[in-house]
């Protein structure tokens, strides 16, 4: 396992270590059901091409410039960032990137020895349902334990947050059943990519 910290997230160099691997905030894709090849959907082969791309090209894709919403909504996660170490009392620290199982993580937050920070802006419409549900979404689970899996860590707290909201923190722990089951649909993810890297490529025997 490598945990960088001396790499600014969504800086080039941040980029050229993310090229071509798996990373956490996709795993949701993998662990969807589909009719495809591996038991994988539209959007994990999506993915899945992108990747290929970014090996054969070298270079990342162009990633999604986004627009005021999204602007603001990184702007907003420091924020959310202080509020939750206020709140909880609790020593943090930055981290670009976490390497392992040949994917990446970029935790908002390192917390203490053994926990995660994972920080979200949501609209005040997203904000009142999760409040009201008291669980980390579903579509945030693979990220967040994945994250646990990569980081070799026991829990990660879940940070939900928008201006004149309450302010939502969720503790997530370890779920070593979810983990395995994770493991093996990224190995299954390798190695059908690199099946269909090879026919790109015109060498597949």
């Amino acid at each position: 396992m490598q945990i960088i910290t001396n790499v600014e997230q969504g800086t080039q160099e941040w980029l050229n270590l993310r090229l071509g691997i798996a990373t956490a905030s996709e795993f949701e894709c993998l662990m969807v059901n589909g009719k495809g090849e591996g038991g994988f959907g539209v959007g994990a082969f999506t993915y899945m091409d992108t990747l290929i791309g970014e090996r054969i090209t070298g270079e990342a894709a162009d990633p999604f410039g986004g627009n005021r919403h999204t602007e603001r909504g990184h702007e907003l996660e420091s924020v959310a960032r202080d509020l939750y170490r206020k709140q909880c009392e609790l020593e943090t620290s930055d981290c670009g990137i976490i390497l392992n199982h040949n994917a990446g993580y970029s935790p908002d937050s390192l917390v203490g020895a053994d926990g995660l920070a994972e920080v979200k802006t949501k609209l005040p419409k997203f904000q009142v349902s999760v409040i009201l549900q008291d669980e980390v979404p579903k579509d945030h689970v693979a990220q967040c334990q994945g994250g646990l899996w990569l980081a070799e860590r026991e829990w990660i707290d879940f940070v939900s947050f928008w201006p004149g909201m309450p302010l939502f923190i969720k503790r997530m722990y370890r779920d070593e059943a979810y983990i395995r089951k994770l493991a093996q649909k990224l190995k299954d993810f390798y190695e059908i990519l690199e099946e269909r890297e090879r026919r790109v490529l015109g060498i597949a025997a």
